[in-house]
Protein backbone atom coordinates (compact mmCIF):
# COMPACT_ATOMS: atom_id res chain seq x y z
CA UNK A 1 0.00 0.00 0.00
CA UNK A 2 1.29 3.46 -0.81
CA UNK A 3 -0.70 7.15 -0.58
CA UNK A 4 -0.24 9.27 -3.44
CA UNK A 5 0.54 11.91 -0.91
CA UNK A 6 -0.36 13.43 2.40
CA UNK A 7 -3.08 14.33 1.36
CA UNK A 8 -4.19 11.04 0.02
CA UNK A 9 -3.63 9.93 3.06
CA UNK A 10 -5.62 12.74 4.82
CA UNK A 11 -8.55 11.98 2.87
CA UNK A 12 -8.66 7.82 3.70
CA UNK A 13 -7.70 8.93 7.30
CA UNK A 14 -11.06 11.28 7.41
CA UNK A 15 -13.40 8.42 6.00
CA UNK A 16 -11.72 6.19 8.70
CA UNK A 17 -13.04 8.84 11.12
CA UNK A 18 -15.81 9.93 10.05
CA UNK A 19 -18.20 8.71 13.20
CA UNK A 20 -16.41 12.11 14.95
CA UNK A 21 -17.56 14.22 12.07
CA UNK A 22 -19.61 17.23 13.16
CA UNK A 23 -19.07 16.40 16.86
CA UNK A 24 -16.58 19.75 17.79
CA UNK A 25 -13.39 17.52 18.02
CA UNK A 26 -10.39 19.15 17.92
CA UNK A 27 -7.56 18.17 15.18
CA UNK A 28 -3.84 18.62 16.63
CA UNK A 29 -1.16 17.65 14.43
CA UNK A 30 2.00 17.09 15.14
CA UNK A 31 4.40 19.96 12.89
CA UNK A 32 5.99 19.90 10.60
CA UNK A 33 4.45 17.63 7.77
CA UNK A 34 1.42 16.45 9.81
CA UNK A 35 -0.25 20.23 9.76
CA UNK A 36 -1.43 19.83 6.00
CA UNK A 37 -2.75 16.35 6.69
CA UNK A 38 -4.21 18.28 10.18
CA UNK A 39 -6.21 20.81 8.25
CA UNK A 40 -7.58 18.45 5.69
CA UNK A 41 -8.99 16.39 8.10
CA UNK A 42 -10.34 19.03 10.19
CA UNK A 43 -12.02 20.24 7.20
CA UNK A 44 -13.74 17.08 6.10
CA UNK A 45 -14.77 16.37 10.19
CA UNK A 46 -15.73 19.99 10.79
CA UNK A 47 -13.45 19.99 13.49
CA UNK A 48 -10.81 22.65 14.96
CA UNK A 49 -7.25 22.38 14.02
CA UNK A 50 -3.94 23.42 16.35
CA UNK A 51 -0.43 22.23 16.74
CA UNK A 52 0.71 19.92 19.71
CA UNK A 53 4.64 20.47 19.73
CA UNK A 54 6.67 17.62 20.63
CA UNK A 55 10.69 17.45 18.71
CA UNK A 56 12.42 14.10 18.80
CA UNK A 57 15.31 13.37 20.84
CA UNK A 58 18.07 12.17 18.07
CA UNK A 59 20.92 9.64 18.05
CA UNK A 60 24.14 10.75 18.76
CA UNK A 61 25.24 9.01 15.20
CA UNK A 62 22.05 10.19 13.74
CA UNK A 63 19.57 12.87 14.32
CA UNK A 64 16.80 11.66 12.45
CA UNK A 65 16.34 8.58 14.29
CA UNK A 66 14.71 8.77 17.30
CA UNK A 67 15.36 7.79 20.59
CA UNK A 68 12.99 9.83 22.62
CA UNK A 69 10.92 12.93 22.35
CA UNK A 70 9.86 15.77 24.62
CA UNK A 71 6.94 17.74 24.80
CA UNK A 72 6.70 21.62 25.56
CA UNK A 73 6.38 20.89 29.80
CA UNK A 74 9.76 19.18 29.54
CA UNK A 75 8.24 15.68 30.10
CA UNK A 76 10.28 13.57 27.84
CA UNK A 77 10.59 9.91 26.39
CA UNK A 78 13.23 7.98 26.31
CA UNK A 79 12.75 4.55 23.67
CA UNK A 80 16.02 3.75 23.84
CA UNK A 81 18.12 4.50 26.91
CA UNK A 82 20.83 2.29 25.72
CA UNK A 83 21.78 4.55 22.24
CA UNK A 84 22.52 7.49 24.00
CA UNK A 85 24.53 8.62 27.53
CA UNK A 86 23.12 10.10 29.98
CA UNK A 87 24.93 13.42 29.65
CA UNK A 88 23.73 13.21 25.96
CA UNK A 89 20.01 13.02 26.28
CA UNK A 90 20.62 15.89 28.49
CA UNK A 91 21.77 18.29 26.18
CA UNK A 92 19.74 16.94 23.42
CA UNK A 93 17.07 17.74 25.53
CA UNK A 94 17.80 21.54 26.51
CA UNK A 95 17.96 21.63 22.80
CA UNK A 96 15.55 20.33 21.22
CA UNK A 97 13.34 22.37 24.28
CA UNK A 98 14.51 25.65 23.18
CA UNK A 99 13.35 24.66 19.48
CA UNK A 100 9.81 24.15 20.74
CA UNK A 101 9.85 27.48 22.44
CA UNK A 102 10.79 29.12 18.82
CA UNK A 103 8.17 26.91 17.18
CA UNK A 104 5.80 28.38 19.39
CA UNK A 105 6.44 31.57 19.18
CA UNK A 106 6.67 31.14 15.67
CA UNK A 107 3.40 29.29 14.90
CA UNK A 108 1.19 31.14 17.88
CA UNK A 109 2.66 34.56 17.86
CA UNK A 110 -0.64 36.03 18.94
CA UNK A 111 -3.32 33.21 19.71
CA UNK A 112 -3.29 30.89 22.71
CA UNK A 113 -3.18 27.13 22.19
CA UNK A 114 -6.49 25.58 21.69
CA UNK A 115 -7.59 23.96 24.75
CA UNK A 116 -8.31 20.64 24.71
CA UNK A 117 -10.05 20.26 27.78
CA UNK A 118 -13.07 17.71 28.00
CA UNK A 119 -13.09 17.66 24.14
CA UNK A 120 -12.70 14.46 21.76
CA UNK A 121 -8.92 15.19 20.27
CA UNK A 122 -7.61 13.44 17.36
CA UNK A 123 -3.69 13.63 17.18
CA UNK A 124 -2.46 13.30 13.67
CA UNK A 125 1.12 12.75 11.97
CA UNK A 126 2.12 11.70 8.56
CA UNK A 127 3.45 7.85 10.46
CA UNK A 128 4.81 5.94 13.29
CA UNK A 129 8.41 5.09 12.85
CA UNK A 130 9.32 4.73 16.54
CA UNK A 131 6.56 6.39 17.57
CA UNK A 132 8.39 8.14 20.11
CA UNK A 133 6.85 11.63 19.28
CA UNK A 134 3.70 10.54 18.64
CA UNK A 135 3.85 9.58 22.41
CA UNK A 136 5.53 12.36 23.56
CA UNK A 137 2.26 14.36 21.78
CA UNK A 138 -0.39 11.93 23.83
CA UNK A 139 1.09 12.36 26.84
CA UNK A 140 1.00 16.12 27.01
CA UNK A 141 -2.63 16.27 25.48
CA UNK A 142 -3.98 13.56 28.02
CA UNK A 143 -2.23 15.67 30.67
CA UNK A 144 -5.08 18.72 29.79
CA UNK A 145 -8.07 16.48 30.07
CA UNK A 146 -9.55 15.77 26.76
CA UNK A 147 -12.96 13.42 26.76
CA UNK A 148 -11.41 11.25 24.43
CA UNK A 149 -8.06 11.21 22.79
CA UNK A 150 -7.51 9.54 19.54
CA UNK A 151 -4.33 8.73 17.87
CA UNK A 152 -4.36 8.65 13.78
CA UNK A 153 -1.90 7.76 11.45
CA UNK A 154 -1.73 6.34 7.81
CA UNK A 155 0.82 3.94 8.40
CA UNK A 156 3.20 2.79 11.08
CA UNK A 157 5.57 0.04 11.94
CA UNK A 158 3.74 -2.58 13.96
CA UNK A 159 5.40 -2.36 17.08
CA UNK A 160 5.52 1.39 17.41
CA UNK A 161 1.47 0.99 17.11
CA UNK A 162 1.29 -1.14 19.79
CA UNK A 163 3.26 0.92 21.91
CA UNK A 164 1.44 3.79 21.18
CA UNK A 165 -1.98 2.22 22.18
CA UNK A 166 -1.77 2.66 26.30
CA UNK A 167 -1.82 6.11 25.62
CA UNK A 168 -4.56 6.84 23.84
CA UNK A 169 -8.42 5.47 23.47
CA UNK A 170 -8.37 4.67 20.50
CA UNK A 171 -5.75 4.35 17.93
CA UNK A 172 -6.56 4.70 13.86
CA UNK A 173 -3.69 3.24 11.31
CA UNK A 174 -4.63 2.35 8.16
CA UNK A 175 -1.59 0.24 7.07
CA UNK A 176 0.78 -1.82 9.78
CA UNK A 177 3.42 -3.17 6.68
CA UNK A 178 5.53 -6.06 8.32
CA UNK A 179 8.25 -4.58 6.41
CA UNK A 180 8.88 -1.19 7.31
CA UNK A 181 11.80 1.33 7.20
CA UNK A 182 10.44 4.59 7.33
CA UNK A 183 7.80 6.21 7.05
CA UNK A 184 8.18 8.41 3.12
CA UNK A 185 8.49 5.04 1.34
CA UNK A 186 5.15 4.61 1.97
CA UNK A 187 4.19 8.04 0.05
CA UNK A 188 4.72 8.73 -3.62
CA UNK A 189 5.06 12.47 -2.77
CA UNK A 190 6.79 12.73 0.18
CA UNK A 191 7.91 16.60 -0.12
CA UNK A 192 9.37 18.46 3.08
CA UNK A 193 6.77 20.78 4.48
CA UNK A 194 7.88 24.57 5.33
CA UNK A 195 7.17 26.67 8.84
CA UNK A 196 5.27 29.01 6.53
CA UNK A 197 2.89 26.35 5.15
CA UNK A 198 2.47 25.38 8.89
CA UNK A 199 1.42 29.36 9.97
CA UNK A 200 -1.09 29.62 6.86
CA UNK A 201 -2.97 26.12 7.80
CA UNK A 202 -2.89 27.54 11.33
CA UNK A 203 -4.09 31.18 10.16
CA UNK A 204 -6.82 29.87 8.17
CA UNK A 205 -8.73 28.11 10.81
CA UNK A 206 -7.97 30.81 13.40
CA UNK A 207 -9.65 33.49 11.67
CA UNK A 208 -12.91 31.06 11.12
CA UNK A 209 -16.05 32.04 13.25
CA UNK A 210 -15.64 30.84 16.68
CA UNK A 211 -12.20 30.89 16.87
CA UNK A 212 -9.88 31.29 19.93
CA UNK A 213 -9.31 35.09 20.24
CA UNK A 214 -5.81 36.82 19.60
CA UNK A 215 -4.30 37.03 23.20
Amino acid sequence: MQFADRMDAAAQLAAALDAWRGKHALVLAIPRGAVPMGAALAEALQADLDVVLVRKLGAPWQPEYAVGAIDESGWSFVSDPDAASEEYLEGERARQLERLKERRRSYSPRHPPVDPAGRIVIVVDDGLATGATMIAALHAVRSKGPQQLICAVPVGAPASVEKVKPYADEVVCLYTPANFHAVGEFYRNFDQVEDDEVVACLERFRTKPGAPAAD
